[in-house]
């Protein structure tokens, strides 16, 4: 199985990964009815499968740009999402009272994910998944990972939970209102109406899932996955860390206050994050901004969750403002902080273009090294004055 000849035109191209792809698919047959899928399920759902190279496009573009996460959260947290989550949450507020009840998650936090997944609903994906997983697990750069998920795919399809050319999703297989992988659908995936299948294109299903993922990863119920606070005069930002959680009598005997100057509740462990470093929001985190990272690990992502469900449920906006005037790196920009401060002694443990805790730990001492708040946040100015 060759590899297409890059320096051949694009059809011809197709036409070698095609050829290359039937070879594969014959070898991935035996692989599959290995691991129990029956003959029949597989010709069934591989019956119309061909090499997609849509999908090998999608899987090896790289953007060179990012968004700020303020910029991120302007769309995440948007008027109108917000308008969009409370009508999702009214017109299916019986089936979520009884999903909050039966998983003990709260609503508004299943509401929030089922919005920053698919809006709702209005766009769960039209690419066939066992297409995509196929096409990726010959020509991607996870094929171990896309075999595994192509594997379960093919499972909800013996199972008799959907059709194989019913089975949509995105070019990278995530499935359905909230976007579940096939292994997580296998895993945690529920028949919530009771007729049968586990339908997670179907909202009370797809919801009622996405709340037992949750509850299976220790939701606590009524906790907050955090809250805003104000950082007291001198506080030591190298403590400001996802991994220093400390008990919250620990953070109010070191002046942390919520914006309102009361001390933290006690919710459990907290860790202070500042996500934009010293000039912007800061947050105590609590268990339950753990569990969202369990869906999607990016800090990001969990604040966009966790402040969505809040502002569904009638909750403020931030009362911090974010450094608008700060433009993101680039990944080529990062690349070269991170080689930067290596030159100079600051070790990132490896150049990759990503602000990991090892590059953090790394700007941070540097910071301190020049006399600067240690706040671990990569910025343009942080790079031009290590140019």
């Amino acid at each position: 199985m060759a590899p297409a000849d890059a320096s051949a035109p694009e059809g011809v191209q197709v036409a070698q990964s095609q050829a290359g792809f039937n070879q594969w698919k014959q070898q991935f047959r035996a692989k599959a009815l290995r691991a129990g899928i029956s003959p029949a399920t597989f010709d069934l759902a591989f019956r119309n499968v061909r090499y997609n190279p849509d999908v090998v496009r999608r899987d090896r573009k790289q953007s060179e740009f990012t968004k700020s996460l303020w910029d991120y959260l302007d769309s995440a947290v948007s008027a109108s999402r917000i308008n969009n989550g409370r009508a999702g949450w009214n017109e299916w507020k019986q089936s979520l009272s009884a999903i909050e009840a039966r998983y003990g998650v709260d609503a508004k936090v299943v509401v929030a994910i089922w919005g920053l997944e698919s809006a709702y609903g209005s766009y769960t994906g039209d690419f066939k998944v066992i297409e995509s997983f196929a096409t990726l697990a010959y020509d991607g750069r996870r094929r171990k990972f896309a075999e595994e998920q192509l594997i379960a795919a093919l499972k909800i399809v013996q199972s008799g939970d959907k059709h194989p050319d019913r089975i949509l999703g995105s070019w990278a297989g995530a499935m359905g209102h909230t976007q579940f992988i096939p292994t997580s659908f296998q895993a945690y995936a529920v028949d919530f109406t009771g007729d049968g299948t586990r339908d997670i294109w179907y909202p009370p299903d797809a919801l009622a899932s996405t709340a037992n993922y949750l509850a299976k990863h220790g939701w606590r119920k009524g906790h907050p996955w955090g809250l805003e606070v104000v950082l007291p005069a001198g506080f030591d930002y190298a403590q400001a860390d996802q991994s220093n959680r400390q008990a919250v009598s620990t953070w109010n005997a070191r002046g942390v206050r919520l914006t309102d100057g009361q001390p933290l509740p006690n919710y459990g462990e907290a860790a202070i994050i500042a996500p934009a470093g010293a000039r912007g929001p800061t947050f105590a985190v609590f268990h339950n901004f753990r569990v969202i990272k369990r869906y999607n690990n990016a800090t990001s992502y969990a604040i966009a969750v966790g402040h969505l469900g809040d502002r569904i449920a009638g909750g403020p906006d931030f009362r911090a403002k974010w450094p608008r005037g700060d433009q993101p790196l680039s990944r080529s920009e990062k690349v070269e902080l991170q080689k930067r401060l290596t030159a100079r002694g600051f070790s990132t443990r490896g150049v990759d273009g990503k602000i990991g805790p090892n590059t953090i730990s790394a700007i941070r001492s540097y910071q301190r090294s020049a006399g600067l708040v240690p706040d671990g946040y990569a910025s343009k100015q942080l790079l031009n004055r290590l140019r």
